[in-house]
C-alpha cells in the first residue's frame, strides 16, 4: 500500500487525512503521522498497513474519549457504550476508557457525587437523583456514598408550590403543581407536608400519598 498524499494541515477535529494508492483515505492524528514516518510516496507492506490501522483505531477511539470527557460527566460504563455508538471498535473503546481511568480522566466515584450536586442544585428529589446516576451506568456500589448527604428538600418544594399557587388555585392547579413535583423526583409524602404547612387542603389527594 502506498500513499498518494497527505494532507499537511489538520482538519476542524484535529486528523490530517492520508490518501492511498487504493482509492482509500484515513484521517490519522498527528502523533500515529509521526510514529508510522508518513510521507507522500510512502510505501507500507502488508503488515505495516494493518499496524497502521490498529494504532488509528486505537487513536481515534482515545481522542473521541477525550472530546466526550471534555463535554460530560461520564461514568466508565456510559464513556464506552457512547464510543461504540459513535462508531469505535468496541475493544478499542474499552481500551480508550481503561487509558482514560490510568490518566485519572474518568472517575466513577467523583461522576456519581458531580451526578448528585446537579441534582440538587436543580432542586430535584432523591428518586431523580438515583435516576440519574442510573443513566449515567454509575455502578451502584458508589450510589450510597454520593447520595449520604443528600439534603432535605421541604423548603425548595415550598418555593416550588409558592411560585405555582396562591390562596384561589383549584384542585385542578394543585394537581398540576404536584404532577410536576413527582416529575422532579420528589415523594408524595414530602409533597404533602409541604402543602399542609401552605395550608392547602390534602384530603383529597390522601390515597395517591
Amino acid at each position: 500500500m502506498k500513499v498518494e498524499s497527505l494532507k499537511t494541515a489538520p482538519d476542524r477535529a484535529g486528523r490530517y487525512w492520508v490518501t492511498f494508492d487504493d482509492g482509500s483515505k484515513m484521517g490519522l492524528y498527528r502523533q500515529t503521522v509521526e510514529d508510522f514516518a508518513l510521507y507522500s510516496g510512502k510505501e507500507l507492506d502488508e503488515q505495516e498497513a494493518e499496524a497502521l490501522r490498529t494504532a488509528a483505531g486505537q487513536m481515534s477511539a482515545k481522542m473521541r474519549a477525550v472530546r466526550i470527557v471534555s463535554a460530560a460527566s461520564v461514568s466508565r460504563r456510559d464513556l464506552e457504550a457512547r464510543l461504540v455508538r459513535k462508531g469505535e471498535d468496541p475493544q478499542q473503546a474499552k481500551e480508550a476508557v481503561a487509558w482514560m481511568e490510568d490518566l485519572h480522566l474518568v472517575d466513577d466515584r467523583a461522576t456519581a457525587e458531580q451526578v448528585v450536586s446537579s441534582c440538587i442544585s436543580k432542586g430535584y428529589g432523591l428518586m431523580r437523583a438515583k435516576q440519574a446516576l442510573y443513566e449515567k451506568r454509575i455502578p451502584k456500589e458508589y450510589w450510597d456514598e454520593a447520595l449520604a448527604d443528600y439534603p432535605d428538600q421541604t423548603e425548595k418544594i415550598t418555593a416550588f408550590l409558592k411560585s405555582r399557587l396562591d390562596a384561589d388555585s383549584d384542585e385542578k392547579q394543585v394537581r398540576r403543581a404536584v404532577d410536576a413535583l413527582i416529575r422532579r423526583g420528589h415523594s408524595y409524602g414530602t409533597i404533602r407536608r409541604a402543602l399542609n404547612a401552605l395550608s392547602f387542603d390534602t384530603e383529597d389527594f390522601q390515597e395517591e400519598f
